[in-house]
């Protein structure tokens, strides 16, 4: 059998504001990724919606996200969920730069990560943002294929996470699992059995105003969830037995947030 070509690929993506309203600047696509711009009504975000036409990561890929907002509004998601292949061999590595100057506005909203059992990930974000600008990212983990009843036996995730605002480091995390994940995340400390986890994080001068609203939202979900505020952030996390749920808590909170529904493609 052929060995699988590994990619090396990602995109990139530059906007501005002009003339009242937010504008592409720059755009790359490389190794089968493909950004796509749904029409917005006049006055709305600019929106971005990210295609992986292969289907899907396996090890050794390597994937580099760039996305710049220039004193304008995107709101990024993807067309569906990302799904990380068994791998034999090397970690997939994904790679995701975020940059948000002066004023600038960037909403970070994909859909979920599953990691199928064996799969092996290595991710890094690195943001950049400026004192004035806004900043909401939601990132979703799921640990095998759920809906078939899959679980990770076995397999990799390295999570690294760095946040700068005005060239001062403001939140850093570094998360790794390795082995028999569904057996770790069975612990009660670890993951009191869940099999899907998020973070949300608002990056923001006002960030600390919505915490009562997001506290309120996350009342009666059925995930393990919680909120809390420091220094302009605020940090959503949130685990539970199964996607659906975890969703619910995810749109909930970003609809409290920011006072708009999800991208269309959410609903899908």
């Amino acid at each position: 059998m052929l060995a699988r070509v590994r990619v090396d690929g990602g995109y990139g993506v530059s906007v501005r504001q002009e003339a009242g309203a937010t504008r592409l600047v720059s755009l790359d696509e490389r190794g089968g990724w493909r950004l796509r711009f749904p029409h917005v009504a006049p006055g709305d975000p600019m929106e971005v919606v990210s295609i992986n036409t292969g289907g899907g990561i396996v090890g050794g890929d390597k994937i580099t996200c760039d996305v710049a907002v220039d004193a304008g509004h995107m709101r990024f998601a993807s067309q569906a969920a990302e799904r990380i292949y068994r791998s034999l061999g090397p970690a997939a590595e994904i790679s995701t730069r975020l940059t948000a100057g002066a004023d600038g506005v960037l909403e970070w909203l994909p859909q979920e990560t599953i990691l199928y059992s064996g799969a092996r990930l290595a991710r890094r974000f690195d943001v950049t943002l400026a004192a004035s600008s806004r900043l909401l990212m939601t990132e979703m983990i799921v640990l095998g294929r759920t809906a078939s009843g899959e679980t990770m036996r076995a397999g990799s995730l390295n999570d690294q996470w760095r946040v700068r605002r005005d060239g001062r480091l403001i939140f850093a995390e570094a998360f790794r699992l390795d082995g028999d994940i569904a057996a770790t995340m069975e612990r009660s400390a670890i993951g009191g059995g869940a099999k899907a986890s998020a973070l949300i994080l608002l990056v923001a001068p006002d960030a600390e105003r919505h915490l009562d609203r997001v506290r309120s939202v996350l009342e009666g979900t059925d995930c393990d969830c919680g909120a809390s505020t420091w220094n302009g952030l605020l940090a959503v996390r949130a685990v539970a037995r199964d996607t659906a749920g975890l969703r619910r808590v995810v749109v909930a909170c970003v609809t409290a947030i920011t006072g708009r529904a999800m991208p269309r493609v959410w609903s899908l």
